[in-house]
């Protein structure tokens, strides 16, 4: 299935449940709630938050369903927007790929590393 499959079957599923009557700010509200819940994970696996030490252990099984609800979420967003996002990605991957050109970005990370 393509983006543009997924932009319309999330559309169809939301509009069967009337969610395409939410205002995007409260959309956009669940995002950063369900962004913030992504965090923890990333916050454990980078040692900020240790595990025994006043926190708990996220449960890794749950971190793809994390992801799906925040895409989602941003897709319902980009429905309410009425924005084509596989037209709009492909646009701005041609304006980045000049803005960052490749090769330079390259040597530029490879010298980080040394």
């Amino acid at each position: 299935m393509d983006l543009s499959q997924i932009q319309k079957v999330i559309a169809e599923f939301e509009r069967e449940r009337g969610w395409n009557k939410f205002p995007a700010s409260q959309v956009f509200t669940h995002l950063i709630e369900e962004l913030g819940e992504i965090s923890r994970y990333i916050t454990v696996e980078e040692g900020y938050k240790a595990i025994g030490l006043g926190h708990d252990a996220p449960n890794m099984d749950d971190l793809p369903r994390e992801f799906a609800q925040v895409f989602n979420l941003f897709m319902q967003l980009v429905n309410h927007f009425e924005i084509d996002l596989e037209s709009s990605i492909m646009l701005e991957l041609e304006i980045m790929k000049k803005r960052f050109p490749a090769d330079e970005w390259i040597q530029y990370m490879n010298e980080r590393e040394s």
